[in-house]
């Protein structure tokens, strides 16, 4: 089972073919748009709450509602909250969450266009027991499943009711647990258990998902599961997701990366994005994620006009992994960009440095170019261990003599010129190079970038990395891995640096450059970035969040919290900024602030420490998977978790 075995592959844009399947009158899938949905926070007893969300959502943009329904006594009330949103004038498909209860998922089946199920809870046992399942064994859970799923299929298939099945990393059963694993593949094999049960009973209105609160997994489970289907011929619809986000800038850039990235690789039919605030925040993330795709030709069986030519050797290269260059041992380079004015630098080294080191900081060279020797005295004094790099074009190569003795790195735009003669210079002068090249066809720019990388180190450069311009396609993603297919195919071990200048390819600035180049950092691709905004600072600090959020490099504190649903007993958005507010300063610690016990144990695995939900007014904390303590009032929960974290010292007091 490949990562990439289905027909698009890793280098072109193609939205992967599936079957439609109707939520009501919206349809998910086939040549339908990307479905932008998200979840309720109130009680789903609360009618009036409810009601008046709903219609704030689908305000928003919300295509698809999905409520709460942990008891029967929730399920019995949908019909309530169905009149009132009929009385409001919305016609909106509900969804029915269940967990825990098959009767709560009989009863709302009644009265929902889909019911999501997650197989890891749902008549399933999860005791984090460890044991071993011999194949009879393993094959008695699986009949005990099917007898408590399928009554469930037979009312979905008979009421015309779709399905999400929709495993979770946090809460995956000890079956699957124990014979694969806290793993990507654990992950699929929990939701196709379940998909073969329906297939059995001849119903396939059905839509899978995997979601989980790193985007390294969430990309690599889905695509191990579209893998998965090829081998066995499904084609179901995909709900795309990153789960226990957040809030703020982090939860956007995470979900970018987890949503985005399998966006771009024609992956995904509907999208929720989970933020730790008032969900209909999480409509216009979601729509302008789904916005430049719904854009194409939604003719999954042509493709779309992104494309790149199909290349016979590099269609069975894999994109890097981890490590493949310098081992992992060297951390990716974030460059400063940086105007030529000494006290302008003076003051963009005071600012940036506040939040992230700075280790490079990039000028361009234009006109008579700036004064590389007033900048290098600055930086002597503000960032004394950072290297300069200068832009130059092909044009400017003259002026070699003025740079070389200041420069740390060539930044070389175009490709053009006498390459022999500049890479000789700058190997007698010790002068790393970084070579861009562009234009409008990736396979000739990355074709080029190459052979000039192989020129360059041929003729005793130090030190070459390679870029492509943002030009090349609308997005950096798939470009990108061809150049890396290209490089690894001729083993050349040059460096590849992510650049994206957003707005020259009308990209959301806060959320195209996750996608694309967090999607390449999660794969182990990317030796530097930059972002191109107008803030420098705002750029410098963009890139650090990536990095962070795609677990390539830690800055800072790592915060996991669940969106609030009807399970929460406690404020969580107040309790999150709380939290966060006494932990910030806490470099690289990871803190998970679950709402509820659903996904709670599991995602601690992903977390140093967890702070969960157990009832109401009462919290339970957790070391990674293993409960500490329970029942701990809220108003003494806060100091408690700081003791605990104290007691494994991993405490440091603020500066």
């Amino acid at each position: 089972m490949s990562l990439y075995s289905w027909k698009s592959g890793p280098f072109t844009y193609r939205r992967r073919p599936t079957r439609a399947v109707a939520v009501g009158k919206v349809g998910v899938g086939g040549t339908n748009p990307i479905r932008v949905q998200s979840m309720t926070t109130p009680s789903t007893r609360d009618t009036r709450g409810t009601v008046a969300q709903i219609i704030r959502m689908v305000d928003a943009g919300c295509e698809i509602v999905r409520l709460t329904v942990p008891t029967t006594a929730d399920a019995d009330n949908i019909p309530n909250i169905r009149a009132g949103l009929m009385s409001a004038g919305i016609d909106v498909p509900l969804v029915a969450d269940i967990h825990f209860t098959p009767a709560a998922a009989m009863l709302a089946a009644e009265y929902v266009e889909k019911v999501r199920i997650n197989p890891g809870n749902y008549a399933d046992r999860k005791k984090f027991a460890v044991r071993e399942y011999t194949d009879e064994q393993y094959g008695e859970e699986l009949d005990r499943i099917r007898e408590a799923f399928t009554p469930l299929v037979l009312k979905c298939r008979e009421r015309n009711v779709s399905m999400r099945i929709g495993t979770n990393h946090g809460s995956l059963s000890d079956r699957i647990l124990n014979r694969f694993g806290d793993t990507p593949r654990g992950m699929v094999e929990s939701a196709l258990e379940f998909v073969r049960i329906c297939e059995e009973l001849d119903y396939r209105e059905l839509i899978l998902s995997m979601k989980a609160s790193n985007p390294v997994v969430v990309l690599e489970a889905y695509r191990l599961l579209v893998s998965a289907m090829d081998d066995e011929a499904m084609d179901y619809p995909l709900h795309l997701g990153v789960t226990e986000a957040g809030d703020g800038e982090d939860a956007r850039i995470k979900s970018a990366i987890g949503i985005g990235a399998l966006l771009e690789e024609g992956i995904g039919d509907t999208i929720r994005v989970s933020l730790t605030e008032d969900p209909v925040e999480e409509i216009p993330v979601a729509v302008a994620m789904a916005a430049p795709f719904n854009g194409l030709d939604p003719d999954v069986e042509t493709g779309s006009p992104i494309s790149l030519p199909a290349i016979a050797d590099l269609t069975q290269a894999s994109p890097r992994r981890p490590g493949s260059r310098n081992n992992g041992h060297v951390p990716v380079e974030v460059p400063l960009p940086a105007g030529g004015e000494p006290e302008a630098l003076q003051a963009l080294l005071d600012a940036a440095s506040e939040d992230m080191p700075v280790e490079t900081v990039s000028v361009t060279l234009t006109g008579t170019g700036p004064d590389l020797a007033a900048l290098r005295a600055v930086l002597a004094v503000k960032a004394p261990d950072a290297r300069l790099s200068v832009q130059v074009d092909s044009t400017q190569l003259a002026g070699l003599d003025q740079i070389l003795p200041h420069a740390d790195r060539l930044h070389w735009t175009g490709g053009q010129g006498n390459g022999e003669a500049l890479f000789s210079r700058l190997a007698a002068a010790g002068t790393g190079l970084l070579i861009e090249t562009g234009g409008p066809d990736a396979d000739a720019a990355s074709t080029l970038a190459a052979t000039l990388a192989a020129a360059a180190l041929k003729a005793g450069v130090r030190d070459v990395s390679v870029t492509l311009s943002p030009s090349c396609l609308p997005t950096p993603l798939l470009a990108v891995r061809l150049l890396a297919g290209r490089l690894d195919r001729a083993g050349l071990d040059v460096g590849i640096v992510l650049l994206d200048r957003p707005h020259d390819r009308n990209a959301d600035p806060r959320l195209g450059p996750g996608s694309s180049l967090g999607g390449l950092l999660c794969e182990g691709t990317g030796d530097a970035i930059q972002i191109a905004l107008p803030d420098p600072v705002e750029s410098h600090r963009r890139a650090f969040d990536i990095l962070q959020a795609a677990r390539v490099r830690i800055t800072r504190t790592d915060f996991i919290s669940c969106p609030s649903c009807g399970r929460t007993l406690f404020d969580l958005e107040e309790t999150t900024a709380r939290i966060k507010k006494r932990t910030s300063h806490l470099k690289g610690l990871k803190i998970a602030i679950m709402g509820c016990i659903v996904n709670g144990p599991g995602e601690m695995a992903d977390a140093d420490f967890g702070y969960v939900g157990w009832g109401e007014d009462k919290i339970a904390l957790f070391v990674g998977m293993d409960m500490v303590a329970k029942d701990i009032p809220t108003a003494e929960a806060d100091d408690r978790l700081v003791q605990l974290i104290k007691s494994h010292d991993k405490w440091v007091d603020p500066s």
